[in-house]
């Protein structure tokens, strides 16, 4: 869904000019009553459209990022509305800073980053996505090595199975096969038959 043509009204008070974002999952579900909310909020200029919030394509998201100008303040009735997570929150919160532009949520006013507070906390959200961050990497380094210690083997799995392998070796022994027609047959590159073949030699 298309956003509208009117080019937007200045906030009487600040200057800025206040774009407004609209966001419904599903095409059953209705964009009226956040419309309502940010013509109520001041938003003459409204991008809105009907996609589920998982998607990382959502044009008109996109067209109104890349229609920020310094100054502008870009608002939306919930924060859920606009980001699929804190960490793709944190990112379209950034790149709207970027320009010289804000971002409030009609319903979390403490996510307004036009004032002190607002960037303060975002701030603070922004550590804390790297603080889990930090905490997942050393989590899985930690199960990782766990594993390793119960003999636990990472990596790619063989293309064949030893006894293929061991077929693979009889047919190029003892039929005479060449490698490259046994790797043909067994669904390996050449380069692959060979690797294994001398692994097994090595072993």
């Amino acid at each position: 869904m298309r956003h509208q043509d009117d080019p937007g009204t200045l906030d009487l008070i600040t200057g800025r000019l206040l774009l407004g974002y609209a966001r419904v999952s599903t095409d059953d579900q209705d964009l009226t009553h956040q419309r309502a909310e940010l013509h109520a909020a001041g938003c003459t200029r409204i991008y809105a459209e009907k996609i589920t919030g998982t998607r990382r394509d959502r044009p008109e998201l996109a067209r109104l990022l890349d229609h920020l100008r310094p100054g502008d303040v870009v608002t939306v009735t919930r924060l859920d509305r606009l980001a699929r997570s804190t960490r793709d929150l944190l990112d379209i919160a950034e790149r709207i800073q970027v320009v010289g532009a804000g971002l409030r949520s009609l319903a979390e006013p403490w996510a307004d980053t036009t004032t002190p507070a607002g960037r303060m906390v975002l701030t603070v959200f922004a550590g804390i996505a790297e603080f889990e961050r930090t905490l997942i990497i050393d989590r899985t380094r930690s199960g990782r090595e766990a594993a390793k210690r119960r003999g636990v083997k990472f990596g790619p799995r063989p293309t064949l199975t030893p006894a293929q392998i061991e077929h693979a070796r009889e047919l190029i022994e003892q039929e005479g096969r060449t490698v490259k027609e046994v790797a043909a047959l067994l669904g390996v590159h050449r380069s692959t038959m060979y690797r294994l073949l001398n692994k097994e030699t090595t072993q």
